[in-house]
């Protein structure tokens, strides 16, 4: 699963930059101050933080939405607070099939623009928490799906989203080895020659067929991770630089070596 995040702005914006110019890029920058935080070092789903996402109608300009997908048929706040944080992830081998995102799996999908994510290790009922990233220097690209809802209290139209797992590869297999889910899994990381298949229409079975083509693990050899301080609790550190500084835990060197 991925309930946790890292998502520079920088990262964020550079899809954007692909048909922008730097004057247009600081605008964007301007502009998004009062909606977004500048960098989440670590942010929870949980939290339900503003992050930008590249939406099907809208591929190269990033539109502010809330993590939680809110499907369109929620009827009030008091619906959307019992469904938002089963929400969080998409299972992609069922996304045409759950009511919540069925409606985005076929009109609706997007990507998100991350430096890394975080997942857990359990180990003799202890969880350490682990940063995985890129070895490259440039952002990873999630698949996931979106929805607008209309909040009847405010009157305002919220832009929200959920992002797609898929099983895990040999990397986050390791890693992530919840003994309470029944595989490890990961999220839905899309070669940059992917995104625009994921992103356009479904106009024919075909089309889905390809689409669901995609959802498969991620090569691991481009990925690399450490453990890090805790993500909850009292010791977590919050969204602070330092929450991707790797920390040894002695009792893991032997387990994860093996």
């Amino acid at each position: 699963m991925c309930y946790d995040i890292k998502a520079s702005l920088e990262s964020q914006l550079r899809r954007a930059e692909f048909i922008s110019d730097e004057a247009t890029i600081k605008e964007l920058k301007e502009k998004l101050k009062p909606f977004i935080e500048t960098n989440l070092y670590h942010a929870s789903g949980y939290a339900h933080p503003r992050v930008l996402i590249y939406p099907d109608k809208s591929p190269f300009t990033p539109v502010v939405s809330v993590w939680g997908l809110i499907p369109a048929w929620v009827r009030d706040n008091e619906k959307r607070l019992q469904l938002w944080n089963n929400t969080l992830n998409a299972r992609g081998e069922t996304i045409f099939e759950k009511p919540s995102f069925r409606d985005s799996a076929k009109h609706k999908r997007c990507v998100i623009a991350l430096d890394g994510f975080y997942e857990h290790h359990h180990l003799k009922g202890k969880t350490y928490p682990f940063y995985i990233y890129p070895k490259e220097q440039k952002p990873l690209y999630v698949a996931g799906l979106w929805s607008e809802w209309f909040d009847k209290e405010t009157g305002e139209l919220v832009n929200s989203f959920t992002i797609v797992t898929t099983r895990a590869n040999k990397l986050l297999s390791k890693i992530h080895n919840n003994p309470k889910l029944t595989e490890p899994r990961m999220p839905l990381i899309l070669e940059d020659k992917n995104i625009d298949t994921w992103l356009a229409p479904l106009q024919s079975e075909a089309d889905k067929e390809r689409l669901n083509a995609l959802i498969k693990p991620f090569n691991d050899r481009a990925l690399d991770a450490y453990p890090v301080q805790k993500l909850r609790g009292k010791a977590a550190l919050g969204n602070v630089p330092e929450a991707i500084a790797e920390v040894v835990y002695p009792e893991l060197e032997l387990e994860l070596s093996e």
